[in-house]
């Protein structure tokens, strides 16, 4: 969503179960769902556990329920609701949720993200690792997020993120469809 600014701080939010979960899923795990990173050539580098995924046009989005969902759901859904419930206006939807990896000595090149539900719904970033090495930009301009905070990131302006460092590194990633821009979609939590 197009934001004033390109990001915006939502607040400190409890990590630590989410973390734990995270960090104990295998290899294995973080390769089973790789649509993002065959569809996507800015997510090449990237791993994904994938819990809730949206597909389809500006009329009808499909949002289905992934294969990490039955694993991270107890801890990703509290998160999640609590940053909606602090935050957003209730009566949306969660249309996508994924923990990403940044691989070491990885990159995301610049993009924006140009499906039509980016531009209608809101992109919260929860930071889960990184390392003093990973570059984030947005606009031109470096943005350092803090694990322990959750963010708004503006995913209309170019970003890029760059991990030059030894440690992969983990972002928790969901979009929110505002109430006024549901239409008749149903709720995935």
């Amino acid at each position: 969503m197009n934001i004033s600014a390109p990001y915006r701080d939502l607040g400190n939010i409890d990590i630590n179960e989410l973390k734990s979960a995270l960090l104990a899923e295998d290899e294995a795990a973080w390769l089973e769902n790789t649509a993002r990173q065959n569809s996507y050539e800015v997510h090449k580098q990237t791993q994904s556990l994938v819990l809730v995924f949206c597909d389809g046009d500006r009329q009808e989005l499909s949002v289905s329920k992934e294969a990490a969902w039955e694993r991270l759901a107890p801890v990703a859904v509290p998160v999640m609701h609590e940053l909606i419930e602090r935050c957003y206006s209730p009566g949306g939807t969660i249309i996508r949720a994924m923990a990403a990896k940044l691989l070491a000595g990885g990159r995301i090149n610049p993009h924006f993200d140009a499906h039509h539900s980016f531009r209608v719904s809101h992109r919260i970033h929860v930071p889960i690792t990184t390392n003093p090495r990973v570059r984030f930009m947005i606009d031109g301009k470096p943005f350092k997020p803090e694990i322990g905070k959750a963010y708004e990131i503006n995913n209309q302006k170019t970003h890029s993120v760059i991990n030059t460092g030894t440690e992969d590194r983990i972002t928790f990633i969901f979009d929110y469809l505002p109430a006024e821009q549901v239409a008749g979609q149903g709720n995935i939590d």
